[in-house]
């Protein structure tokens, strides 16, 4: 397994550290203690365009040529970024069309990170060339071992620009996409307020304007912009391949929140890496379910550097960030606990941002495994060390594992997209809301979970849930409702089905095309405002540990053949459905017409559980996370405490653990933060 560490060799030379006689002599000391914590690789590079080509086509890399060398003559291997994410500043000086255009028509200028148009045809060349010469001057080191293709792709509201290139690229995405102006006008719907146009020069880039923009529009430039990431990333990804051969390409990605489609990129990069900001507001649940979406972007054809499944977690916080109103230090053992929940959660790669603090720049304060000092003495260093040593003991057992899961949620970036635009008929609603709520549900009964795309293979999944597909494409309808027919279990919910992919209302019933396999129709549906609640009244064997409320939003529910499982308490629709199942083929399809509280989704999961045969990991308290890595002849089970108190947990059998080497059965009690890894090995 790779554990390591981000590290900017560039800050550590004099007057920073080292001498004049001896300007990068840090860098050794540094490498001793790596080494000595148990690192064996260190991504590097990826902010250094500046320094690798101070001018235009002349390059200086025998600084990282060196850095790189002593990484591998201490046995350690390396990442290298490409360092596209921050551009020179002459590079805006010389070609100032780079810089990014807003939505208002101001410039944002150089001097950071991301101040560039990835439509900018000066851009774009000196990307490819900068990412040609760092891969023909170091891409065949012996100890690089993978390439991360930029940094933070999307980051600081980067993913639109307003830019002459971005317009002549939008018109062009239009023409590919819709190939006659009647057909754009029509599946755009630009008969409403007369926008219809005559010239596809004529089609607007979504700036600000007196009133709001079409959705349509709006929903296509969102897709058009994830498009021009996804063939940024496509063109330094064929350089790699081309000029790097046989080291595999990777980017840092977040939890979905950037605005592009992460699926796409996911499906150009042989493996998916995360960014994972464990801070102390962080709540396990949140933590979790972000690392399953992230694990969730890429199956099949997984490349990681040594062959291994799983996703890496490229920047795990070594500790507090910096962009908090108050960065408060994160508590001992935490940062160890949260290491756990990513490796237990499929993570085959595990580096730490950053390796020492900076002294330069504006990121002085934020933590990292060293302080500015560099003691080795220091908690996080210690506690860091403390995690290498530990996964010394448990790679091989982790070495071909995986996480299996018999329950979906399905999610789409269209639909977010959707859903983002103004006019919604409840601005309260949040989609990512939505999902946590059974999310949490599922993570509080410690079932495992995947994330998928409608248009995925959902066939080996017991149960799928599909919370609020506001945007259904036709196609993504017949899919559900295959898998529903095929035996599998589905739950739908409110705000289903309101437009298709063009963003234009059916004519014939909500949910759109899936009025059949609900076997019901929506025929109006109520949005409430915050602090504003109905009742659910139950019927039949549905558990219910409280009352539940209704809230949000209430589907006004005409049962087609549906069996009620539940009903509003009041108001003019009190006795409608609010709950409801349908037998479809082999299947069921179980429909819910509003949002409740967390209780309701507790007791949503132990009735699915029981509905569709779901097996928790393992039985304990509620406040323990359980996750399960498994292969062939070995379960591997993660318990972590996330309480800063001590929690009592009961094993039936005796079983191994794995970091201290002894076993243990019968009560244990596993410390504030602490961890349990223990295995199982089944019955031959």
């Amino acid at each position: 397994m790779y554990f390591g560490v981000d590290y900017y060799p560039e800050h550590w030379v004099y007057p920073y550290a080292g001498s004049p006689e001896e300007p990068e002599s840090g860098w050794k000391r540094d490498v001793e203690l790596m080494v000595a914590a148990g690192v064996n690789i260190v991504r590097l590079g990826e902010f250094s365009w500046g320094l690798c080509e101070p001018e235009e086509g002349k390059f200086q890399f025998d600084w990282l040529q060196r850095a790189m060398d002593l990484m591998g003559n201490a046995g350690i291997e390396v990442i290298l970024g490409t360092p596209t994410a921050a551009p020179p500043i002459w590079l805006a000086k010389k070609y100032p069309e780079i810089l990014p255009v807003d939505e208002h028509g101001s410039t944002r200028h150089e001097g950071t990170r991301r101040a560039c148009c990835i439509n900018s045809n000066a851009y774009w060349e000196a990307s490819q060339r900068i990412v040609r010469a760092m891969a023909c001057a170091l891409g065949r080191h012996p100890k690089l071992i993978a390439w991360q293709i930029d940094n933070g792709l999307g980051g600081h509201l980067s993913e639109f620009s307003f830019n002459d290139h971005t317009r002549r690229d939008w018109h062009a995405w239009l023409k590919s996409k819709y190939e006659t102006i009647d057909r754009l006008n029509d599946q755009l719907g630009n008969r409403h307020w007369g926008q219809v146009v005559t010239e596809w020069e004529h089609v607007p880039m979504p700036r600000r304007a007196p009133t709001l923009h079409n959705p349509a529009l709006k929903l296509d430039w969102m897709r058009f912009s994830s498009d021009t990431i996804l063939a940024f990333v496509k063109m330094q990804a064929d350089l790699l391949h081309e000029l790097s051969p046989g080291r595999p390409v990777t980017s840092n990605l977040r939890a979905l929140t950037r605005r592009f489609d992460h699926f796409d990129v996911a499906s150009v990069l042989d493996f998916v890496s995360v960014d994972n900001n464990a801070t102390i507001k962080s709540k396990c649940s949140e933590m979790a379910c972000e690392l399953d979406m992230m694990r969730s972007l890429k199956k099949t054809d997984i490349r990681t550097p040594d062959g291994d499944n799983g996703f890496w977690v490229i920047e795990q916080k070594a500790g507090h960030v910096n962009w908090q109103e108050v960065n408060s230090l994160v508590r001992p053992q935490v940062v160890r606990m949260f290491t756990y929940q990513v490796i237990s959660r499929g993570a085959s790669g595990v580096l730490f941002f950053q390796w020492r603090q900076p002294r330069i720049g504006s990121e002085k304060f934020y933590g990292a495994v060293l302080p500015h000092n560099g003691r080795k003495d220091s908690r996080s260093y210690q506690e860091i060390s403390q995690i290498g040593d530990e996964l010394k003991l448990l790679a091989p057992a982790l070495k071909g594992t995986s996480i299996v899961a018999d329950v979906c949620i399905l999610y789409s970036h269209d639909n977010e997209w959707a859903m983002q635009q103004p006019m919604q008929p409840n601005k309260h609603f949040c989609l990512r809301d939505h999902i946590q709520l059974f999310y949490n549900g599922l993570h509080h009964r410690n079932v495992p979970v995947d994330f998928a795309r409608p248009t995925e293979d959902l066939s080996k999944y017991k149960l799928v849930i599909a919370p609020s597909l506001h945007l259904m494409a036709g196609g993504e309808a017949d899919l559900l409702k295959l898998y529903v027919q095929n035996g599998g279990t589905l739950v739908g919910t409110f705000n289903t089905g309101l437009v298709d992919e063009h963003h234009i209302a059916p004519d014939c019933g909500y949910p759109h095309d899936l009025t059949d396999v609900f076997g019901l129709e929506v025929l109006e549906f109520d949005p409430l405002p915050p602090g504003e609640e109905n009742h659910l009244s139950f019927k039949g064997a549905f558990p219910t540990s409280h009352l539940h409320t209704a809230r949000m939003w209430c589907d006004i529910i005409e049962t087609k053949g549906c069996q009620v499982l539940a009903t509003y308490a009041k108001d003019f629709y009190a006795g409608r459905p609010a709950m409801t199942m349908n037998t479809f083929g082999l299947g069921k399809a179980i429909y819910i017409g509003t949002m409740s509280q967390q209780h309701f989704y507790d007791d949503l999961t132990v009735w699915l559980r029981q509905q569709c045969n779901l097996q928790p990991l393992l039985k304990v308290p509620d406040t323990v996370e359980v996750s399960m890595r498994q292969k062939e002849n070995t379960r591997i089970y993660f318990l972590l405490n996330h309480q800063n108190s001590p929690v009592r947990v009961q094993l039936y059998k005796p079983m191994h653990d794995f970091l201290t080497g002894g076993t243990v059965s019968g009560n244990y009690d596993l410390p504030p933060h602490g961890v349990l890894v223990l295995d199982e090995h089944p019955k031959q």
